[in-house]
C-alpha cells in the first residue's frame, strides 16, 4: 500500500479501480470540468485527500484537503494543532532531502497506526531509521521543526510560540483531551452525563487542555 510514487494523479486513477461508484448520476457538465470524477472523488474520505478545482477565472489547479489536525477541545488546543502542524508541513517541505525519501510509506502509515493506538507512548520510526517515542520526538525535534516553519510562513514569533507551547506543554504534561476523560472516569466513575457537562463546562471556558482539573 501506498499514497503516490510520482503523481497525484495516480490517486484518482487509485479511485476508479479501488472504490465502487456510490453516486451513479449523469451530470450534464463539459468533460474538462471534471464532474463526474469530482464527484466521485467526494465519497472517498482519505485523511489527505486530493481536490481538482477551478479558479475563479475558470483556470484548473490541484490542492490537498488535509483532514488530519486533531479536534480541540478547546479554541486555542485546535490553533496551536494547526500551527504545530502546518509549520511542520512548510519546514519539511523545505528539507535539502525530502523527507519522504527517508521514511517509506509502509513505516509511516505504522507510525500513524501506532500513534492512534498508543497516542503520546507510542514508538515510531523517524526519518534516520531511528526508534523513538512520540513524546520525546515531539519535544526534542518536532517542535522546533514547527517554529522554524512559522517563521518561514512569516508568523509574528509571540504568536507562533504562545501556540506552540500549548502544544509543548500539552505534550510534556501527556494530558490530552483522550487523556483527561480517562482520568475523570477514574475519579468519578462512569457517570457519563456528567463527564459530557464537565468536558462542556471546560471547553466553553476555553482554557488549554493541558490546565483542566478533575474537579
Amino acid at each position: 500500500m501506498r499514497y503516490a510514487d510520482e503523481s497525484l494523479f495516480e490517486i484518482f486513477d487509485a479511485n476508479l479501480k479501488r472504490y465502487p461508484i456510490m453516486l451513479p448520476m449523469l451530470i450534464d457538465a463539459k468533460p474538462e470540468e471534471f464532474a463526474h470524477l469530482r464527484l466521485h472523488n467526494g465519497t472517498i474520505w482519505r485523511w489527505n485527500r486530493p481536490l481538482i478545482g477551478f479558479n475563479r477565472d475558470g483556470t484548473p489547479h490541484l490542492r490537498i484537503e488535509q483532514r488530519v489536525v486533531p479536534a480541540g477541545p478547546t479554541l486555542s488546543d485546535q490553533v496551536a494543532n494547526i500551527a504545530f502542524y502546518y509549520g511542520m508541513v512548510v519546514a519539511m517541505a523545505h528539507m535539502p532531502d525530502a523527507p519522504e525519501k527517508k521514511l517509506p510509506f509502509a513505516a509511516s502509515r505504522d507510525n500513524f497506526y501506532a500513534a492512534a493506538r498508543a497516542s503520546l507512548s507510542a514508538s515510531v520510526n523517524w526519518l534516520d531509521g531511528r526508534q523513538v517515542g512520540m513524546q520525546k520526538l515531539v519535544l526534542d525535534e518536532l517542535l522546533p521543526l514547527a517554529a522554524q516553519g512559522l517563521e518561514q510562513l512569516g508568523i509574528d514569533q509571540h504568536d507562533a510560540e504562545h501556540y506552540l507551547s500549548i502544544v509543548r506543554e500539552r505534550v510534556a504534561s501527556g494530558q490530552t483531551g483522550a487523556a483527561w476523560q480517562r482520568q475523570w472516569v477514574s475519579e468519578h466513575g462512569k457517570e457519563w452525563r456528567q463527564l459530557v457537562l464537565a468536558y462542556q463546562e471546560r471547553q466553553q471556558a476555553g482554557k488549554p487542555v493541558h490546565t483542566w482539573t478533575l474537579n
